[in-house]
């Protein structure tokens, strides 16, 4: 090959074509992943989503507090069951209403009692550890809350009946 003359079958105008072509790929692909770098980033920004709960548009975080405001482990429960997601998100509400609960009996429990609340907790995590997709995180959620819930309403009535 001769200084500045071109590979055989190859003419410089056909290579400046093909550079072209090359650049309009190049400027397309980079404008698709400025689109997608722009809805990645639109989506980090948003705020959390609200879902409607108790007829008011109320975030995740919303339905926590209000859980945690409650004057009772039922009245917590039923924040719970009106504003299930039936999702992952049922973890985090659930978990409000075990703590909310566990403040009427966790006090009063002896060793053994403690060890089998922990149990009937792990009861629930194992019955639906084996599953895919997040309904099972919130039947695993209603499980745990239910099992506190119970815990709740026999520490009341053995209250009650003391006060008699």
């Amino acid at each position: 090959m001769v200084s500045g003359s071109h590979p055989v079958g190859i003419e410089p105008r056909a290579s400046a074509l093909h550079q072209g072509e090359c650049e309009e790929t190049f400027a397309m692909l980079s404008k698709s992943c400025l689109v997608v770098l722009a809805v990645i980033l639109f989506i980090a920004g948003t705020p959390a989503r609200a879902m409607v709960c108790m007829e008011t548009s109320m975030t995740l975080d919303e339905v926590v507090d209000t859980i945690n405001k409650q004057k009772s482990c039922e009245a917590a429960m039923k924040v719970f069951q009106d504003c299930q997601l039936t999702a992952s998100g049922d973890v985090q509400l659930g978990a409000a209403v075990e703590k909310k609960c566990e403040a009427d009996f966790m006090p009063g429990l002896n060793l053994a009692q403690q060890q089998a609340y922990k149990r009937e907790m792990r009861v629930c995590d194992q019955k639906y550890r084996n599953k895919s997709g997040t309904m099972y995180l919130s039947f695993a959620a209603f499980c745990r809350a239910e099992v506190a819930q119970r815990y709740s309403q026999r520490a009341e009535k053995a209250a009650g009946q003391k006060t008699r």
